[in-house]
């Protein structure tokens, strides 16, 4: 597959390592998002990339040594007692410039947990220092608490720390050759990583590659969850429950308490971290401030992981004896419903970067509550501008019949109107549709225009 988008963080990554002087570059995200195919865009023939495993501080010593001799002869011949012999060496017989990368270098910590203070040491004369050195890893909190935690040796020394985040639907789009409207049902699926796309493409179709790689006990994919969690969990087990109670309808923390039979106070640690992780989402109404709302609910905010355990967990016994027929007929009848919920929140991200009436907006959320107290109403999208004089509020549809697109905007206009925020400022309603009947309704929004809208 070809490389596509990450325009910001090549430029980034490159204007680092040409730099006269030597730089220090910290580089994290998930698993599979694309990280070390980044740092290859980068490299030359003349640097040197050594991809980090389990093994032990000797072994991994020799096996970089290795590495290092294919562009600097003899370097394996001498035995390296530990880690600061091995980087003294390096340096004294690199070539001015030169790029080295560690890449899973949370591997090399994990048994080797002087290292980054030898690095520590190492980059307090870094104006001796012949090489540009990236650090590359996927276990994001080990990564994270390297460089941002105050106490950590690394902590200030980083010339370029970059997150590796999904990629817009936009470039899928663009690597499938498909129609919008399929687009936004892989990307629902799949989100925005690389490697997916990677292996969705090996297949001839959407369920093909399913069946395949995911719906299969010999799919790579077919136990993702548990690879990823490894990268920043010791419990697995407790994450992968609390993911599948999610996934089941346990929104609240309440819900999800009872359900787990544990104290709500016990679940907020584990919550958060798969909040920071990207896996799932604590979502509070607009306007309302999530430490304190009492309406947030738990959602499952990446894709993949959201299929995964709506789809693969529920079945597994199935999937285990071969009963991929069975398992299809039960995709295809709850995938719109599935596809739908994603559509919301494609179009929420969507809206700070629309044209709508050449107003800014900020990011939008959903709201829902009782401002009249007699009946609940809800808004898939609502967004300030950026001078706090409009409001926008939206509705998602992901409907292939015929709508009345001028009765739901006057729907959402009298719904709008009981907001207690939308007071003094100039309500803007906007429709996000699967297909646009009424071709003069403004502010209508279809699958195409919101892919485009991440066009960088």
């Amino acid at each position: 597959m070809r490389f596509v988008d990450r325009k910001q963080e090549l430029l980034r990554l490159k204007n680092t390592t040409n730099r006269p002087t030597s730089t220090l570059t910290i580089i994290y995200g998930r698993r599979r998002i694309g990280k070390s195919r980044l740092i290859k865009e980068v490299l030359t023939t003349n640097d040197i990339y050594f991809m980090a495993d389990q093994s032990e501080t000797s072994r991994q010593i020799e096996l970089f040594a290795k590495q290092i001799s294919l562009h600097i002869k003899g370097f394996d011949k001498l035995v390296y007692p530990n880690w600061e012999a091995f980087f003294e060496n390096l340096n004294y017989r690199v070539k001015k410039g030169t790029v080295i990368c560690i890449d899973e270098f949370p591997y090399i910590v994990k048994n080797s947990s002087e290292l980054p203070s030898i690095l520590q040491k190492i980059w307090e004369e870094k104006g001796k220092l012949n090489y540009h050195l990236i650090l590359c890893g996927s276990a994001q909190q080990l990564m994270h608490n390297l460089v941002m935690n105050a106490a950590a040796p690394l902590y200030g020394r980083a010339d370029e720390i970059i997150k590796i985040k999904a990629i817009p639907a936009f470039y899928l789009q663009k690597i499938l050759n498909t129609n919008a409207i399929d687009t936004i049902t892989e990307y629902s699926i799949w989100g925005g990583i690389p490697r997916y796309w990677e292996l969705r493409t090996k297949e001839d179709d959407l369920l093909s590659a399913l069946n395949y790689h995911v719906f299969s006990s010999h799919g790579i994919l077919y136990n993702e969850p548990v690879h990823l969690f490894l990268d920043d969990m010791r419990d697995t087990v407790h994450s992968f429950t609390l993911l599948s109670l999610i996934a089941s309808g346990s929104h609240r923390l309440s819900e999800i308490a009872s359900r787990i039979e544990k104290p709500a106070t016990h679940l907020s640690a584990p919550l958060n971290k798969l909040i920071q992780l990207g896996y799932i989402e604590r979502e509070t109404p607009f306007d309302e401030n999530e430490k304190n709302s009492k309406k947030s609910l738990y959602k499952i905010s990446d894709p993949f992981m959201d299929f995964y355990f709506n789809f693969v967990v529920p079945n597994r016994s199935l999937i285990e004896i071969g009963q991929t027929a069975n398992i299809n007929k039960l995709i295809l009848a709850q995938l719109h419903q599935y596809v739908s919920t994603h559509w919301e929140r494609i179009c929420r991200k969507a809206v700070p970067f629309l044209n709508i009436d050449n107003i800014v907006f900020k990011s939008a959320s959903r709201w829902w509550g009782t401002p009249n107290k007699e009946s609940e109403i809800e808004f898939d999208v609502v967004a300030e501008s950026v001078d706090k004089k409009y409001l926008l509020v939206g509705e998602c549809k992901w409907n292939d019949t015929e709508i009345n697109q001028t009765e739901l905007t006057n729907v959402l206009l009298k719904k709008a109107v009981q907001l207690p925020f939308a007071k003094k400022k100039k309500i803007i309603t906007a429709l996000f549709l699967k297909t646009r009947q009424d071709l003069a309704s403004e502010h209508v929004y279809t699958p195409q225009n919101i892919i485009d809208a991440f066009e960088v």
